[in-house]
């Protein structure tokens, strides 16, 4: 996975270095990152990711993707992105063996569950966090199958190492094999199955619609970027913070993060798109309008994400 954010707040370990670059698909370099004393790096579970800070200031989310039980180093793979903001662009250009970067501590939205039976569907540089899943279902004796979806075959990251695990991974290059077939894969629900997705929307939205006749949490996903509805275009409306006793007022035009922080509300936060979960915060009085892609909103009101979501009502009590 990986998300182009415009900032981050976290705490940051020390800073890494790396060790390693290698090309490992079409416009995918994978780094390998240690500390610069040798020391043990923080544990971390498949699913997790990072938050990168780059030298020119900017903050981006990469999903680990080596080896859990390596503490000595932690292994990324970022795709060039077409559009890049600057984030994805400056790691190609500039990270090699010798940079120096600023890491956050491993935070997993994306854990592997324990289940009878595992299906991973992943698209491109979805495969990512996909990789530490298959090895821990493999090391687990877990039955599991993956289909992995790129646009060529030279354009899918890790392939050639997948191979190794025979017919339980299928390759699904778009110009030659066409799309995963994603109702085939999930035709049949399964009881005690876990399916894990990361890729882009399309295919999460597919793979969606496909376990919609499974049992309620089997499905579980991640995803490139927000499908969300924007931040803006509702009323303004005030928001209370009860630990601070600050009150502010946010327009039209304005989320709620970018209000709290003018504000001098301190608040965590990371993908600014409301998929990532860092900046979710306790209603204690009002009803929020949802608008991200990580909350189960049927779940009730008592939690938003500052980053999209918006008011229902003219006033928003938060635990900030």
């Amino acid at each position: 996975m990986t998300a182009e954010p415009t900032s981050a707040r976290f705490t940051p370990t020390p800073q890494v270095v790396v060790t390693a670059r290698d090309v490992v698909a079409d416009r995918v370099v994978a780094l390998t990152l240690a500390a610069p004393d040798g020391r043990d790096l923080p544990p971390w579970r498949p699913g997790a990711h990072v938050d990168v800070t780059l030298p020119n200031g900017l903050t981006r989310q990469y999903s680990l993707c080596g080896d859990v039980a390596d503490r000595s180093s932690w292994r990324i793979a970022v795709l060039r992105e077409e559009r890049s903001r600057g984030g994805s662009a400056w790691l190609h250009d500039h990270a090699v063996a010798g940079t120096s970067l600023r890491v956050s501590a491993p935070r997993n939205l994306f854990a592997l569950e324990p289940a009878r039976r595992y299906v991973f569907i992943a698209g491109g540089v979805g495969i990512t966090p996909v990789l530490p899943m298959v090895a821990e279902a493999e090391r687990s004796g877990v039955p599991w199958t993956l289909w992995y979806g790129g646009r060529t075959r030279a354009s899918m990251a890790f392939a050639d190492d997948l191979l190794r695990f025979g017919d339980r991974v299928h390759l699904a290059p778009r110009d030659t094999t066409g799309r995963v077939p994603v109702a085939e894969v999930l035709r049949t629900p399964d009881a005690g199955t876990a399916v894990y997705c990361c890729g882009p929307e399309p295919m999460v939205a597919a793979v969606r619609n496909a376990c919609e006749a499974w049992e309620p949490g089997t499905l579980h996903v991640e995803r490139f970027t927000s499908d969300g509805i924007p931040a803006t275009g509702s009323a303004a409306f005030d928001v209370h913070c009860a630990r601070s006793g600050v009150d502010v007022r946010v327009e039209d035009g304005v989320s709620v993060l970018d209000a709290l922080l003018d504000a001098g509300v301190e608040a965590d936060y990371s993908c600014t798109q409301g998929f990532c979960g860092t900046c979710e915060t306790r209603v204690l009085d009002g009803v929020p309008d949802h608008r991200d892609d990580y909350l189960d909103h049927a779940a009730g009101p008592d939690t938003m994400m500052i980053c999209v979501s918006r008011s229902r009502c003219a006033r928003l009590v938060l635990d900030l």
